[in-house]
Parts: C-alpha cells; structure tokens; sequence
C-alpha cells in the first residue's frame, strides 16, 4: 500500500465523518442558539430548556435523515472492502 493510497482512505474517511455529523451538528449549533435566545429574551435560566429541545432535533434529524447516513455508509464501506485487493496488490 503506497502512502498515497493511505492518504486517499484517511480523507474519505475524514470526508464521510464530516457528511454524516454535519446535519446533526448543525440541527444541535442552530437549536442551541435559538434557546439561548429565548433564554435571553426571557431570562428564563433552567439547564433542562437547553437540552430537551436539542435531543428532540436530533432525533428528528436522525428520523428524516437517517436513512441516507446508513446508505452513506454502507455504500462507502463497500467501495472501501471492494479496493482492499488492490490496496494489498500494489
């Protein structure tokens, strides 16, 4: 396996990381500002108003959203088993 080829799996790797965290980050970083807004304007300063609204986006991100990040991964892991005899040849 040349340091090429190394380089290419670790930055698709990096790459499907970023693609699959990236809706579920988002969704918490723009419900956590809106709450604090809320928070804010109201002066409302309970810890649960923070995490209650953010745990229910992700599981809608991950309700809306989930099926495409498993077919991401799988079909990623499949190209990644499927060049493993070329990877161990060269």
């Amino acid at each position: 396996m040349t340091d090429s080829q190394v380089l290419d799996i670790a930055t698709d790797a990096i790459l499907m990381a970023t693609k699959l965290a990236g809706p579920m980050l988002l969704t918490a970083l723009t419900v956590g500002v809106a709450v604090s807004l809320l928070q804010t304007v109201t002066q409302i300063q309970e810890m649960t108003l923070s995490f209650v609204p953010k745990a229910v986006g992700l599981v809608l991100v991950l309700v809306f959203a989930g099926h495409w990040m498993v077919r991401e991964l799988v079909t990623y892991s499949e190209r990644l088993w499927a060049s493993i005899p070329t990877l161990v040849g060269g």
